[in-house]
């Protein structure tokens, strides 16, 4: 028998957090169909324009030649399956399976979505509220495993502690294509630089060092105790680690990080950190984001080869009388434009995911554990670990363009603020 989430289930589904295009929920009821679960609802733009005619492919023309060669997501009914498929046979191949979660899809009605959103719309930060709404047109959501918690929630008395970060791009592009005024790019990670522009559109600064996002969380680090969000941001911007916020966030380690008050928190950075070198996903998730071989400068050439319009950008250079080299770039076949373009989104994706980890820990004599291990010599403790990407969103072909203007913005203000 399908399941199918109705009115009556909104109040068992509980506000974990949003990004920019999906609101998360866990789940905090009794069915066993849902336990240790979360859902993602898409979301749309308060004033955005209503959603096409049901009978039209979710992918556009262009689209579905760009994905030619993954014919379930070129035959995708809803965006829902498309998202699924896109991150089970396009990402999961790449991040590798056991790290990668594709989820399920359920139906859902709409009164459903209208109860959720009524429920959680104090939760949600304002700024988010003002300019974003649950897409009520969705027929389904999709449905995966709480990775905060391990599978089956938390065995026994144990506790299961995790954190999310988002590790943004970590390489310095060598594209050819890039404008010589551009060769910062060379030399600074497009993360650093793109914090300089949210500091300067007073959102706070952060940097990728797992300490330095611990005193300026923002959304890109976040810790869960038993699947409950007590440090970072649930879907904004969060304000600088204050002693009052550090303090409780020591105490909340108590019981789990074996060290005396006032070094807990030191000592589980360190675990986070010895994790992700041990586990070596960030070395997985680079090679990913190195599809990227054009850089943005490049790729949207090629873009507008796709679209076979006239190309924005080389017109924007001949009006400005500044030279540029990417000519050779609006000759090339086809073939290789889609190439670059798929890849530079596969990148883009890589780029913007999640990195869930989750520990456990172990007591002494257990063996036989299917999961991973890390040993934390400063409380000298060991833990079971698992490490999942999330947030493997599929990138509308269209987003090119916007990728394009952001990466002129982010120059513009880095050079700036030099």
């Amino acid at each position: 028998m399908e399941v199918k989430l109705e009115r009556k289930d909104a109040a068992d589904w509980s506000y974990r957090g949003e990004g920019a295009a999906n609101i998360v929920l866990a789940y905090t009821g009794s069915s066993p169909a849902f336990i240790g679960k979360v859902t993602r609802i898409a979301k749309k733009e308060r004033n955005g324009s209503p959603k096409c005619d049901s009978n039209q492919s979710v992918l556009t023309e262009e689209e579905r030649l760009l994905w030619r060669d993954v014919q379930e997501l070129v035959a995708s009914p809803t965006k829902e399956i498309a998202e699924q498929i896109y991150t089970q046979l396009v990402m999961s191949p790449l991040l590798g399976p056991k790290h990668v979660d594709a989820g399920m899809r359920v139906p859902v009605a709409r009164e459903f979505l209208e109860c959720v959103e009524k429920n959680v719309i104090k939760q949600r930060p304002p700024w988010r509220v003002d300019v974003s709404t649950f897409d009520m047109e969705r027929d389904s959501v999709i449905i995966m495993s709480d990775h905060s918690l391990f599978p089956g929630g938390v065995l026994g008395d144990g506790s299961c502690i995790s954190v999310e970060i988002k590790p943004k791009c970590g390489f310095l592009p060598l594209s050819k294509f890039m404008a010589e005024g551009n060769s910062v790019k060379r030399s600074t990670t497009r993360f650093r630089m793109h914090q300089i522009l949210k500091l300067r559109e007073q959102e706070e600064r952060i940097h990728k060092a797992i300490k330095d996002l611990y005193n300026t969380p923002q959304n890109n680090f976040r810790v869960f105790l038993n699947g409950s969000l007590i440090f970072g941001g649930s879907g904004g911007g969060t304000e600088k680690t204050n002693a009052v916020v550090g303090k409780a966030f020591e105490d909340m380690l108590e019981g789990i990080i074996q060290a005396e008050d006032g070094l807990r928190t030191m000592s589980f950075i360190q675990l986070v950190g010895e994790t992700v070198y041990c586990s070596r996903v960030l070395d997985e998730l680079l090679e990913v984001q190195k599809f990227d071989n054009f850089d943005i400068e490049g790729a949207i050439h090629a873009y507008y080869n796709i679209v076979s319009q006239p190309c924005a950008v080389c017109q924007q250079l001949d009006e400005a009388g500044l030279p540029h080299r990417c000519s050779s770039l609006h000759s090339i076949h086809m073939d290789e434009s889609l190439k670059i373009v798929k890849d530079y989104l596969i990148a883009a994706t890589a780029k913007d995911c999640s990195l869930m980890i989750s520990f456990r820990p172990t007591e002494d004599g257990e063996f036989g554990s299917p999961y991973s291990h890390v040993y934390l010599q400063s409380t000298n403790q060991s833990f079971n670990y698992k490490v999942n990407f999330i947030d493997l969103d599929l990138r509308p072909l269209k987003k090119m363009e916007d990728y394009y203007e952001l990466d002129k913005k982010i120059l513009n203000s880095y050079s700036r603020i030099l």
